[in-house]
């Protein structure tokens, strides 16, 4: 790495609670890059699906997915594996962006330990929030949430434009009453971040807790298909929620109406899915059914769909449902 490396990197962690629209914030940070810059992203998915590395790699970034909701864990192998993979490329910038489930405090001391001091500038932590989740206990009550909230060097109210100004004036409360100021904050809509704000120093903060679960196998193989199988199906659980997901061989074909109808009325608190369809390739991003839909230019790829929720869902009647979709 030192032989690749030229300077030391700017890296920002991007941070927020599931569905406050982290991935789509860096997606317009990717859109808004100089030219001349190349920029890695390295992503933490709760899920054991990797889905957000192709949303993020069709803007050119280089991205590495550590699924499993596994990069906060210090102890283990995934987080710098994935860093040490991305700075070898010797980006100009490095985004890191963990799970919505995940704390950032040990991924922070994990970029400042002496083993990336020669390597990475770590900038502001920037954290999203809808501020209409000030207004739910679910929200203010996790620990989590008011950890990546207690860190942020820049807070920002994401989903402006879907608050009310009750919320707004929550958010503003929050941020008169933060106990270290904030560098910056502000109200975007659709993950509109200015990039000038990746330029902000890093500040020393405090939060609850840090790393809360293990693995018993530090180096996590990857989830994909086996020669010749059709689809496989992964599982996680783990501060409160649980996860399945499935990945479908790239020649599998969805019919685009049913798999809108199927996320639109799935009652979870997130779906996130790349899905090869009979209209083309698609990304399908779901919050509380709210669902949003976009082109990508992938091809060839496999299709992969990861559903996120508190409650333990009926996962074999959902397959039964993806699997009588499929045609051939």
């Amino acid at each position: 790495m030192a032989d690749k490396l030229t300077k030391k990197v700017p890296t920002n962690i991007i941070t927020g609670f599931l569905g406050v629209g982290k991935t789509t914030a860096i997606l317009n940070l990717l859109k808004q890059k100089p030219e001349n810059e190349n920029w890695a992203v390295l992503v933490n998915e709760f899920g054991e699906v990797g889905v957000d590395g192709a949303f993020l790699s069709e803007q050119g970034a280089m991205v590495k997915e550590v699924p499993g909701g596994c990069m906060c864990c210090v102890a283990g192998l995934p987080m710098a594996i994935g860093i040490n993979a991305l700075l070898a490329q010797n980006p100009d910038r490095l985004l890191i962006e963990p799970t919505g489930l995940g704390h950032p405090k040990d991924i922070i001391g994990k970029l400042l330990s002496e083993h990336y001091e020669n390597y990475i500038e770590l900038n502001a932590t920037i954290t999203l929030v809808d501020p209409r989740n000030f207004a739910d206990v679910r929200y203010t009550e996790n620990q989590n949430f008011r950890d990546q909230l207690a860190l942020a060097d820049v807070v920002v109210a994401n989903k402006a434009d879907l608050s009310a100004p009750a919320d707004i004036e929550a958010f503003d409360d929050y941020v008169k009453s933060a106990e270290i100021a904030k560098l910056a904050s502000g109200y975007v809509e659709q993950g509109q971040l200015n990039p000038e704000w990746l330029a902000l120093p890093r500040v020393d903060r405090n939060a609850q807790f840090g790393h809360h679960h293990s693995h018993d196998d530090d180096e996590m193989p990857p989830f994909e298909l086996e020669p010749g199988e059709k689809y496989r199906r992964k599982e996680n659980k783990g501060q409160g929620y649980v996860s399945c997901g499935w990945v479908f061989e790239p020649n599998t074909v969805f019919p685009f109406d049913s798999l809108y109808g199927l996320f639109a009325n799935l009652n979870a608190e997130r779906v996130k899915a790349v899905m090869n369809t009979d209209d083309g390739m698609f990304a399908f991003n779901v919050v509380n059914q709210m669902v949003t839909v976009s082109p990508i230019s992938l091809q060839g790829v496999e299709s992969r769909v990861e559903v996120i929720d508190k409650e333990l869902l009926p996962w074999d009647e959902l397959e039964d449902i993806l699997l009588s979709f499929i045609t051939e």
